[in-house]
């Protein structure tokens, strides 16, 4: 059996456990691909979308908002769908500062606060460095930047649940998983997901029939 059928198989199964929920359409697409990919059920209680989120963010993929990542393996995990979609530009934190040398909170940090500045009306994608994101969250609540989005899912037992909080009581669009769980899959599965939506959703519009 090939990973496509393996893939099938498993959202199905999503979709029999999950009998009743509260979800638009949308969201629920993003959460039952999440809880495929992990195969953790729990997600569906974590994973929260602030009003408008999604079409905040469908709107900057389509206008070609540059997208920020913390770390390169989530840069080369939404890179293929991008290249395949809306062309954005990418970037990513951890690379800006010390592209040759092993990444440290200090350089992702410094190079976050780099590109945030350049871009910023972009989109985030924050997978794991807390660091990067407790940065992202001062520069937002200072009023420094107004990101088109920001998919916050860092994992950890220290500050991953105070600063995602913090991103959730600003009125930036945002997509995060509260809590303590998380982690770099789960930041680009959901950035993956969104953006086939929005491109479906833009071809349509392209191309009624």
């Amino acid at each position: 059996m090939d990973g496509s059928s393996l893939d099938i198989q498993g959202l199905k199964v999503v979709d029999r456990e999950i009998s009743k929920h509260t979800f638009t359409p949308a969201e629920y697409a993003i959460v039952r691909r999440v809880i495929g990919e992990t195969g953790d059920f729990e997600y569906q209680s974590l994973v929260a979308f602030s009003a408008g989120a999604l079409q905040t963010g469908a709107e900057a993929l389509a206008t070609r908002q540059p997208v920020i990542t913390d770390l390169p393996m989530v840069q080369l995990a939404v890179q293929p769908m991008v290249q395949a979609t809306f062309l954005n530009a990418l970037h990513c934190a951890s690379q800006i500062l010390a592209p040759d040398a092993l990444a440290t909170p200090s350089t992702i940090v410094g190079g976050l606060t780099r590109l945030a500045k350049a871009y910023p009306n972009g989109i985030f994608v924050m997978g794991q460095a807390i660091a990067a994101l407790t940065t992202l969250v001062e520069l937002i609540e200072a009023e420094e930047i107004h990101p088109a989005l920001v998919i916050a899912t860092p994992a950890g037992l220290v500050d991953a649940d105070v600063v995602k909080d913090r991103l959730q009581d600003s009125r930036i669009p945002n997509i995060c998983v509260r809590g303590r769980k998380g982690g770099p899959t789960l930041a680009f599965t959901i950035f993956n997901e969104l953006t086939r939506l929005a491109w479906v959703a833009h071809h349509a519009r392209q191309n009624p029939t």
